[in-house]
């Protein structure tokens, strides 16, 4: 069986923690160095016999890398071209650049045009590659599927299917209100990784774009899942706190690694 080794590189949302103008107790206590600091969300994959393959590079690549000690990425996924999911695009490029080497970057077609028109230049060294269909990696079957993303448009979520072993997991940082069609591919899964903002989000819907801790757990129970990784947390969380979460669900932490 070909396990895949997951490691959180960031647990943030689109800001990270702490926020600079920003003096709740979370953020000081981050500002210290404690245990609320969040990078902004990425996952790094390793599967025996195969490079290792980022998923998402935010503006937090470099520093991610540096943690990691890496130095050449040569394959990676997106989700979708929001800023905190493709900001460190341009310093992979460069780094490919310098390294003289290309990456190949697997994205549904439609994230390609939003990225090219971003940042044209960065083509010639990151090869975007349409994976619509899905891509295999390890033994495992990754196929992308569009979700809804709240008041901010859509993403795509990630389904990750082992045939030889029956195990499977998804991952899901960006979502909100998704239709019965779009939770389909969560169900029974081992493990969901799912992004979560605030524990209880207190605005109007319409302006919301994330589940939250509470609305995360009930999807966790309608979708049967195994386990559960709450992700893309915003400076509302607080990693001091006792959420009383369930057994099987936790809260991503920056490091955190998982085999499936």
């Amino acid at each position: 069986m070909t396990r895949m080794k997951i490691t959180f590189l960031g647990n943030g949302d689109s800001l990270g923690t702490p926020r600079v103008y920003c003096e709740c107790g979370v953020c000081e206590e981050a500002r210290a160095g404690g245990r609320n600091v969040r990078l902004r969300p990425s996952v790094w994959l390793e599967c025996e016999g195969e490079e290792p393959m980022l998923l998402d590079c935010g503006p937090d690549w470099r520093l991610q890398m540096e943690k990691l000690s890496v130095k050449n990425v040569s394959q990676g996924l997106l989700t979708h071209a929001h800023f905190d999911h493709i900001g460190g695009l341009v310093e992979w490029a460069d780094a490919c650049r310098w390294l003289d080497a290309t990456a190949t970057v697997h994205t549904p077609k439609e994230v390609i045009k939003e990225v090219l028109d971003r940042f044209p230049w960065i083509g010639s060294r990151l090869k975007l590659t349409e994976n619509d269909g899905g891509i295999r990696y390890g033994g495992w079957t990754i196929v992308p599927w569009r979700v809804n993303h709240g008041k901010n448009g859509y993403s795509y979520a990630y389904r990750f299917d082992h045939s030889a072993s029956g195990r499977s997991w998804v991952y899901c940082s960006d979502s909100f209100d998704m239709s019965v069609e779009e939770k389909a591919p969560l169900m029974g899964v081992d493990l969901l990784v799912l992004g979560t903002s605030y524990y209880r989000e207190p605005y109007e819907r319409e302006t919301r774009s994330l589940y939250d801790v509470v609305e995360g757990l009930e999807l966790v129970r309608e979708a049967g899942v195994g386990q559960a990784v709450f992700t893309h947390l915003s400076h509302d969380i607080d990693m001091r706190m006792d959420y009383g979460l369930p057994a099987n669900v936790r809260l991503a932490t920056e490091g955190l690694v998982l085999t499936i």
